[in-house]
């Protein structure tokens, strides 16, 4: 198991803090091993093992525990026995029925140090919420960024191969178990897609029309990084002879959302300094799945290169929108403790075109928030107008804030 440090750092970060801790994320991202390593942390620290309580939803083990009752009522009782605060754990428990009640209870009673995982994002039930009334804390768990996907190939410099197989396969740390083959690793990155269909979409939203589903995950995966229209969709299934209004598309476009499939970037007009209900975009939260199911295409790059910098900017948790300036688009506009910055992506700065493109929308933002133009050029130093410019795989590799 791979030391993720990052995740790591964060959970001590809130240990024995009064919050309940939310790690969530899409299926084989890495939860359940970043728990047992922070479990192995706190052995090693000294904390007696029967204080720790892990429960894994997905072994049959623990197919005893299936409502809220049956949970406090092992926690509890195991409290009992051991009469010291205990460390607990309970992986993928969104299969617990109305399993907030007993991290309600729990939490009031002050009896554990309370760590809840899941892959989706109802996890965050509006009850929970309101009940702990913001003591609780959400840890996000992303597939590998490239920094840790070089890691875990153990690579300690970047090589041009080495990207291309990011961009390509992505960041699911299970493909680093299997022979590096692409029909391989594909072939395992399809079982994980199927999985999380079925279990985390179809099964919880009771989808009887899987094929219209699985059109609606084509359309987004296609089109990711692109502004995004409701009417579009209904447009193209049309032409695939199935009818369906705009309403069905976003019901259905929000259970790939609520399974972390894919990630929801709303619009902000710089000028009116205000959100826009319309013309989103969605990036995935792993580029390998994409692939899996459409295959890789190379005239894709710009669409990859700005999904990557998302997921980096959403890992280091920076807020993320799109941004919108007169009849410019500003591809991120990030903001983190109350600091702001502007940020283009594109494949290369080849021309003068593409240069003006890039940097002269930015130019046109007249404020003094710092603003970046990032590519993969390796040679470009030529700042403009007070705009830098970043090779994008530098700072995937650094951890330097942009602010």
């Amino acid at each position: 198991m791979y030391n993720r440090k990052f995740y790591i750092n964060r959970l001590f970060k809130w240990r024995d803090q009064p919050v309940i801790k939310i790690i969530t994320g899409i299926r084989r991202s890495g939860k359940s091993t970043l728990i047992k390593l922070f479990i192995d942390h706190l052995l090693k620290s000294g904390v007696d093992k029967n204080r720790i309580v892990y429960i894994n939803k997905e072994s049959l083990q623990f197919e005893d525990i299936q409502t809220y009752s049956d949970l406090y009522n092992t926690i509890r009782q195991h409290s009992q026995r051991v009469q010291k605060k205990l460390y607990v754990f309970v992986d993928e428990v969104q299969q617990i029925e109305q399993w907030e009640k007993a991290a309600i209870s729990l939490f009031s009673e002050d009896i554990a140090d309370l760590y809840f995982a899941g892959s989706n994002a109802r996890l965050l039930s509006a009850e929970l919420a309101t009940l702990l009334g913001g003591r609780y804390i959400e840890i996000s768990v992303f597939p590998l960024t490239y920094s840790e996907f070089l890691l875990f190939r153990g690579k300690q410099k970047s090589s041009d191969t080495d990207f291309r197989d990011y961009l390509e396969v992505g960041g699911m740390p299970g493909i680093h178990h299997l022979h590096w083959e692409r029909p391989i690793i594909f072939e395992y990155l399809n079982a994980v897609f199927d999985t999380i269909v079925l279990k985390d979409i179809v099964r919880r939203n009771n989808i009887r029309n899987v094929a219209f589903l699985e059109k609606i995950i084509r359309f987004i995966f296609d089109n990711t990084a692109q502004i995004f229209s409701g009417k579009r969709v209904v447009d193209f299934l049309k032409k695939e002879q199935r009818r369906t209004n705009i309403e069905t598309v976003y019901n259905y476009i929000q259970y790939l959302v609520d399974a972390f499939i894919v990630r929801r970037v709303p619009r902000y007009d710089i000028k009116g300094k205000r959100l826009l209900e319309v013309r989103e975009k969605y990036f995935l939260t792993d580029t390998g799945l994409r692939h899996a199911v459409l295959g890789y295409k190379e005239q894709d790059i710009n669409q990859l290169l700005e999904n990557i910098v998302y997921i980096e900017l959403k890992k280091r948790n920076y807020k993320v929108y799109v941004g919108q300036f007169a009849n410019s688009e500003i591809d991120f506009i990030v903001e983190k403790d109350d600091q702001r910055a502007y940020i283009q992506v594109t494949y290369l700065l080849a021309s003068e075109k593409a240069m003006e493109r890039e940097f002269g929308t930015l130019a046109r933002i007249r404020n003094n928030y710092p603003k970046y133009v990032m590519s993969l050029d390796k040679y470009f130093t030529k700042d403009w107008e007070g705009i830098k410019h970043i090779n994008i795989i530098d700072f995937l590799l650094s951890e330097d804030m942009i602010f």
